[in-house]
């Protein structure tokens, strides 16, 4: 490993983002009460323009008036390619309580787009004497975005979490699906004439989990747009979760449950990873650098592994 160690992704529950649009003012109790981790309250895609406006104020309204708890609360502006951003920044920091935790920024192209928004939330924070430092995460949306993937996540201290937006994503990449996350249907493989689906968004989740885990970011994977597709959100889930991904987006308040199920560590997990760490340490006090652990080996890698399942285990429960 290199001598640079990498440095730890923020220790708070992230394993579901509920999202909902700033222009429906009704429904913020009710994502107050969820058992989502994270809140994202909407300025861009869900709103429509002539809305925005009345979106930005209902959100300033709402971040000191309902009681959010202790989970992160997150605001989603609008693109730095629209007239609204700057707008959605200013009035946010200017006018709403500390209790805001945290600004979405939507369709980062590179580490630029970082800075931009950083300069102004620093300059905000000076001038209306802001204790609280506000935090960023980021929405990889474009080619542009994967390309440049690991100097946006290391371009502000601010950063703390990564998400992969599937449907802006797959048009800036030309595919031909409309589908938002998921297996697409045209993208198998045939073997002895059966058709195998894989998962067309595999490299790219890949991609934003290793430049994440390089420089100390939540990776968390974004929308799956079937609400009505229980077992293909699980799957997706799933194979996020395998990869490295510490949660997902909900973009109906059913798929709450879904996403902290599969990112919870299970009991029997917990448990075994407990004893992974119990065997090892048995194994380093009789001089051996590894054992066998239930017919496998097990080394100083599997405490690495066993430790990541305790860990996000004791944040849990914590």
């Amino acid at each position: 490993m290199s001598f640079r160690i990498q440095p730890a992704a923020p220790a708070r529950p992230n394993r579901c983002q509920l999202f909902g649009p700033g222009s429906r003012p009704a429904i913020f109790e009710k994502m107050a009460a969820s058992a989502a981790d994270v809140i994202n309250l909407d300025l861009e895609d869900s709103v429509a323009p002539d809305d925005k406006p009345e979106a930005r104020k209902n959100i300033i309204q709402a971040i000191g008036d309902v009681d959010w708890g202790s989970k992160t609360l997150s605001v989603r502006i609008n693109g730095l390619d629209t007239p609204y951003w700057y707008r959605d920044v200013v009035d946010l920091l200017e006018n709403a309580s500390d209790r805001l935790d945290q600004i979405m920024i939507p369709k980062a192209g590179c580490a630029g787009d970082i800075y931009a928004v950083d300069a102004l939330v620093t300059a905000i924070e000076s001038a209306k004497g802001r204790t609280k430092p506000i935090s960023f995460e980021v929405i990889i949306e474009s080619a542009a975005g994967i390309a440049h993937v690991e100097e946006i996540a290391a371009a502000s201290p601010r950063m703390e979490a990564m998400s992969l937006g599937a449907a802006d994503f797959a048009a800036s990449m030309g595919m031909q699906t409309t589908g938002i996350g998921g297996t697409q249907e045209d993208y198998y493989m045939i073997r002895e004439g059966v058709k195998h689906w894989s998962d067309p968004w595999h490299w790219a989740q890949a991609a934003i989990v290793a430049a994440c885990r390089t420089h100390g970011v939540l990776p968390v994977d974004g929308p799956f747009g079937d609400f009505s597709d229980d077992e293909g959100f699980v799957a997706q889930a799933k194979r996020s979760a395998t990869l490295g991904m510490v949660g997902k987006w909900a973009i109906h308040p059913k798929q709450v449950a879904l996403a902290n199920e599969v990112f919870t560590p299970s009991d029997a997990a917990v448990s075994e990873a407990r004893e992974i760490l119990a065997a090892m340490e048995k194994a380093k006090a009789e001089g051996a650098g590894a054992t066998v652990y239930k017919g496998r080996l097990v080394d100083i890698a599997s405490i690495k592994q066993a430790e990541v399942i305790v860990k996000q285990a004791e944040l849990l429960a914590g």
